[in-house]
């Protein structure tokens, strides 16, 4: 009876931790195929209950998630809540083999996290090869009730997810390019809510009608969840007024188009015009692109229309005007515009006394090909990525999981370097040499250390832009520049006051970001490209956080149902 009573009580204490005041919302995705019809062509398609775009989550900041996933297809699934920090709850942040080993076909397993201090627009996908390209949906998360917003209350509030359409199965894509060692097939259409619009093959009835009323205000909660695409978007004939960033309150300001990197989400108001005005306007987007190689160079359009009580029929219709495909300096501009609303109830707790100073090259590279076998990689070779050119080496058990049962030893060396073995001019004429060094790296952190990481795009096969997403953390971005970082003169110029928040940062083309964050996160926290190719190609590492000596500050248990590898 003593044993009894002692495992209720550990019972209730767990579930005390993992549930902070709010309400527990419970959610079933069920992984299965589903035919779905795009550009004439018919695909069996990985969805969540048969939707593509998946379902929209919605909670309230506080509240406790408990999502159970069942896999009904073939494929190994897992899910990532890309932003939620999962404090302590690293075992539901989702990337496969880093925090989990998959959910295997007939398995379940449920995502058990609670929303803490945090409110705004994020969302969900598929952390596992390209799954992503069908398996994704808005994450929502409200204020705490009775709390409003720090902008005027929309009338109403619309999530707009980009997305990115394949003719053929995107999976089998990633696996022809993998065997072939040369760059995948680009995507056949951007989507706005999996519809690509007008402007494409047979996709007129395909698209995303926007019907609005005059004088009221719109809240859009815009999400790039394409694949591999840094996209602009914009709405004919109307300013957009920017108020949040990957769920931070930013500072409003006015802008015709914005930029949003995979991974990325931006939260504007949209004020409609006081009079009917007589037209409807397109709303589009295309890419912004800074590579060399191939991209999808295609345009998705919806409609934005205005309500009237006389049906009208042949309406004018207006198209923005969306930058140039590879102009930098808009995106630098904009970027430089978002700042941290840095108020008395949102603040910018910027890390000013820094523990470690770190500084990481992320870029291209090649790796050599395989005896008796020709790649399609640059001169023969494979592409490859790296960080601090180490190629990331996805072990075959999940990297948590080793680390919290003191198995660590042949599954991961935790000596990452805080540096590049080799200096050399990094925006300048690349090195002879382009091979990358291959290992599952990890970056160790002791609790509650403030790290200053500065990250570093190299000319190695071309610069680039390169969204980096950091799992488990926000971060500050407290500056950027072009050509090569100096540690002497840039950090004269680094906002510490109200810089933008955020989970994923583009590194400019040819250039560099500062970023801070406090590592008061105990687990295995994965950072990696957004562009899901590069991803693939090993542009990717984690960091060990290690618990702190509070109970409160150390990594909760494993869940029993954690899928096993």
């Amino acid at each position: 009876m003593v044993g009894f009573v002692r495992i209720l009580v550990a019972i209730t204490l767990l579930v005390s931790v993992y549930s902070v005041a709010g309400t527990t919302r419970h959610y079933e995705f069920n992984i299965q195929l589903q035919n779905v019809t795009r550009l004439c062509h018919t695909r069996s398609m990985v969805t969540v209950n048969g939707k593509f775009p998946g379902p929209r989550i919605v909670a309230r900041e506080g509240d406790r998630l408990l999502i159970k996933v069942t896999n009904h297809v073939s494929n190994n699934i897992t899910i990532h809540w890309h932003g939620i920090r999962q404090l302590r709850s690293g075992w539901a942040d989702g990337p496969a083999y880093v925090t989990q080993c998959p959910i295997q076909t007939g398995q379940s397993y449920v995502y058990n996290y609670t929303v803490i201090r945090q409110r705004g627009t994020l969302f969900w996908h598929a952390h596992i090869s390209w799954l992503r390209a069908s398996l994704y949906g808005p994450l929502i998360i409200l204020p705490k009730l009775n709390v409003p917003y720090p902008f005027t209350k929309p009338y109403k509030e619309v999530p707009i997810i980009f997305g990115e359409w394949f003719n053929t199965d995107p999976e089998a894509i990633i696996a022809q390019a993998t065997q072939t060692g040369g760059g995948p097939n680009v995507s056949d259409a951007y989507t706005f809510n999996g519809l690509p619009g007008p402007l494409y093959n047979c996709s007129a009835k395909d698209t995303l009608k926007l019907k609005v009323k005059q004088a009221k205000t719109y809240l859009l909660r815009l999400i790039n969840a394409a694949l591999n695409d840094e996209l602009f978007f914009s709405i004919a004939n109307h300013t957009l007024t920017v108020v949040e960033a990957d769920a931070i309150y930013t500072k409003p300001f006015d802008t015709e188009t914005l930029i949003l990197a995979p991974g990325q989400t931006t939260n504007v108001l949209l004020k409609t015009k006081l009079k009917f005005p007589g037209a409807s306007f397109v709303m589009s987007a295309r890419p912004y692109v800074t590579g060399q190689g191939t991209f999808d160079n295609s345009t998705v359009a919806g409609i934005l229309e205005y309500e009237s009580s006389i049906p009208m029929k042949n309406l004018p219709l207006f198209k923005p005007a969306l930058p140039p495909l590879n102009d930098t300096s808009f995106v630098t501009q904009f970027s430089n515009r978002l700042r941290s609303l840095a108020s008395a109830q949102f603040p910018a707790n910027v890390p000013q006394k820094i523990d470690r100073h770190l500084f990481f090259t992320v870029g291209l590279g090649t790796s050599p090909c395989e005896k008796n076998k020709t790649c399609q990689g640059p001169n023969g070779t494979r592409f490859a990525a790296s960080i601090n050119n180490v190629s990331f080496v996805q072990p075959s058990v999940a990297l948590l999981q080793s680390h919290y049962s003191g198995q660590s030893e042949g599954v991961y060396s935790p000596y990452f370097p805080i540096t590049p073995l080799h200096w050399f001019n990094y925006t300048g004429t690349p090195p002879n040499n382009t091979f990358v060094s291959n290992g599952t790296k990890l970056m160790v952190l002791p609790f509650n250390t403030s790290v200053e990481l500065v990250l570093q795009d190299t000319s190695i096969l071309g610069v680039e832009s390169h969204p980096l997403h950091l799992h488990g953390f926000n971060f500050f971005v407290v500056g950027q520049g072009f050509g090569n970082y100096d540690p002497n003169k840039d950090p004269k110029n680094f906002n510490l006051v109200d810089p933008i928040e955020r989970n994923t940062v583009g590194v400019p083309s040819g250039g560099w970001v500062a970023i801070r964050f406090l590592a008061d996160n105990p687990g295995v926290w994965f950072m990696h490209c957004h562009l899901e190719v590069h991803t693939n190609w090993g542009l990717k590492m984690a960091w060990l956080v290690l618990d702190g000596k509070l109970p409160n500050q150390k990594l909760l248990p494993p869940p029993v149902d954690l899928p096993k590898c």
